[in-house]
Formats: C-alpha cells, structure tokens, sequence
C-alpha cells in the first residue's frame, strides 16, 4: 500500500473551536497509571509522546468524576480534586507545547467491578443496583444521587474548559454507568430515567449532555462515545433497527453532543448487513447518516486482533488499512480512533503518513503494563 493512498487520513478536520491536523484520534485506553488518582510526570510524557508524533486529537484514558465509588480501581485518574486538576494541567501543557489537541474522557464506573479487587469504599451505583441482567451488585440511585452525578459530569466538563483542553468526552459505552442506563437488561427503573425505549432510558444521558452544555457554552466541543455491546455481554444491542437507533441517538445530538464515538470492536464490521450488505455502513455509518452530527469510528484499526484478546494476553500482528482509507474515501464517518497500535508505537501516525509499513509493529499485551 502506497503512502499516497493513505492521503484521506491527513486531510484536516474543523468542528466549532476544534482544529485538527489530520483525521487520527489516539483512543481513549484504561492505563492504571495514576497512583492516588493523581496524573503525574509519567502520564505527561506518554501524551507528550503522541503529540510529538503527530496524532490529530488525543483523548485521555477514562477519568472520573467527584462521587463516590466512580472507579472502580485506585489507579484510575481522578477529574476533581485540587491535586490531580493540577496533574491534569501539565497534561495538557505538555500536548500543548508538542502541538498537540487532546480531551479528557469523562467516566464513572457505574457497577461495573475491580479487574483487581480494588474495594472503593463506598456503594457502588448504577440506574437499578445490577450490573449485568440477574446480577445484582451495589444500590440503584435515587433522584438525588442522579441529580448530583448529572452535576459532576458538568463540573468536569467545566473543569476541562478551565484547564485549556481542546474538546471534552463522555463516556457513555461498555457497560459503564451512562450505558447502564441505556440497557433495558440493567435499567429496570419505573420513574423518568426507565422505560420500554431507548429514547426513555437515553433521558439520564441527554441530562447530563444538556448540563454539560449549559456549563461549558455552545462552542467547546462535546464526544460521546458509545456501544451497541458492553463488557458484560459482547453480542448485547441496544438497538436492532434503525428506527431504534435514531429513537437513541437523536436526543442525545439535540440535546448538545457534537461527535458520536461509535466504538466497535472491528470497525470494518457492517452494523445492519441485512439493510445494505456485507460492505454496507458501520455503526459509525449509521450514526452519521440518522443524526448528521460528525463521528468517530473505532475498533482495531491496523490490527488483526480485537482489544480483548488483549486482556488475555494476546497479541495482534499488522494488518494493511486498505479497508480503513475505502471507507473513510465514501465520508463513511469523519473520524477514526486508534487504540493498541499507538500504545505500542508511539511512531504510528508518523510511519503510516511516510510510508512507512514495513517498520509498523506488531501490537504486544505487555505494552499494556507500561507507559511508553
């Protein structure tokens, strides 16, 4: 494959206050590299790294927001407090000075438990006390504890403005809490925040959108990311249709997101085959053509293998992006998210712009245990 023929990925992008170089985002990846929640030199440099490279927009590995029990492990950033604000700070200046555009991924946790036991000390929450369909861990919030998560997702927002980030994104995927009120299996609520539709139970996500909005202003860019599976159910769907999409996705634009992530775990995968073909769009596609707002597409970009095989200690060896630059050529989606290839090498964006591919790397679970 020539250099030439990857010419759609370096084509610049602007939305609102956002300018950016070409169309590769560095995606968001859990590090567990911040002890006390504190982001330090360590995180700065391995952000710096990418910027240095030349990655179009950076978005931070998921970061929480000020409740009680919103991680689900003690090396997961925190996005409030005094001291990991100003951890935060250097982060984003070091992106800064390397030219580089970067978010924070904005998260809580939800019912979701440890990888490692980690005990959070507080109840975990989450729309009806489960974590999964039958599975019951923690408590099902009340109006006063959605009210006040709605909030600190509004604060950190208004924090990332503060501090001089570029864009900020919600979490809203994988089974985490915004997604957990999404899925009919772990949002059994009878109130205003339940309900038999999506578009019901997508009420808790267009607040916290609509509160973000009003804290940061109509122009600073808003992400939210998004999945049809979770962690605890890789083949769940919340939607099956397009309707069903449209009834999910709609008020979430209307209510104020800007760019839909749409995280698959093969992003060459078509999300309705039975509509438009085994070529046909993905969900990033889909997402596009129901809503007009821009999107991000995702899911093993440059690698044979999908993240959780990862998790299990696999490996993934380079595979061409043919497949990436035919459907980013159709305006399939605006965007596109690398994970594990830019965690391995933090060169990727400069070889695949030169040509590079002989000198891509395969991608190694170790580099999950490190910030390089």
């Amino acid at each position: 494959m020539s250099a030439a023929s990857t010419d759609i990925l370096f084509q610049p992008f602007r939305l609102k206050s956002l300018e950016l170089a070409n169309r590769i985002v560095m995606a968001p990846m859990t590090r567990m590299s911040a002890p006390e929640g504190i982001p330090g030199a360590a995180n700065a440099l391995y952000y710096r790294r990418r910027a240095e490279d030349g990655v179009g927009l950076i978005l931070s590995e998921g970061t929480v927001i000020d409740r009680p029990a919103s991680r689900n492990d003690g090396s997961i950033p925190l996005f409030h407090g005094e001291a990991a604000l100003r951890g935060w700070a250097e982060v984003i200046e070091a992106v800064h000075a390397a030219g580089g555009k970067m978010g924070p991924q904005l998260w809580h946790t939800g019912a979701t438990s440890s990888p490692r036991g980690w005990d959070p000390g507080a109840p975990v929450e989450s729309p009806s006390g489960l974590n999964a369909p039958g599975e019951p861990r923690g408590v099902a919030m009340r109006d006063e504890d959605i009210a006040d998560a709605i909030a600190a997702f509004a604060r950190a927002a208004a924090d990332a403005q503060r501090l001089g980030f570029d864009v900020a994104e919600l979490h809203g995927a994988h089974g985490y809490l915004i997604d957990q009120f999404f899925w009919s299996g772990t949002n059994l609520r009878e109130d205003r925040y339940g309900g038999a539709t999506l578009r019901e139970r997508a009420r808790f996500a267009a607040e916290v959108v609509s509160a973000v909005r009003k804290a940061v202003g109509p122009d600073f860019p808003l992400i939210l990311r998004v999945s049809q599976w979770k962690q605890q159910d890789l083949k769940a769907r919340l939607a099956t249709t397009p309707e069903a999409m449209a009834d999910w996705l709609v008020p979430l634009v209307e209510a104020g997101v800007d760019v839909l992530h749409c995280s698959q775990r093969r992003f060459w995968e078509p999300e309705f085959p039975e509509l438009d073909g085994e070529e046909g769009l993905n969900f990033a596609g889909w997402a596009k053509k129901l809503t007009g707002a821009a999107v991000i597409s995702v899911g093993s970009v440059g690698l044979s293998g999908d993240f959780l095989g990862a998790f299990g200690g696999k490996g993934s060896s380079v595979v061409g992006l043919d497949a990436l630059v035919r459907r980013m050529e159709r305006g399939e989606f605006d965007l596109i998210a690398v994970g594990r290839a830019i965690l391995s090498d933090p060169l990727w964006v400069t070889k695949v712009r030169t040509g590079d591919h002989t000198a891509l790397r395969d991608f190694s679970p170790a580099a999950m245990a490190e910030l390089v």
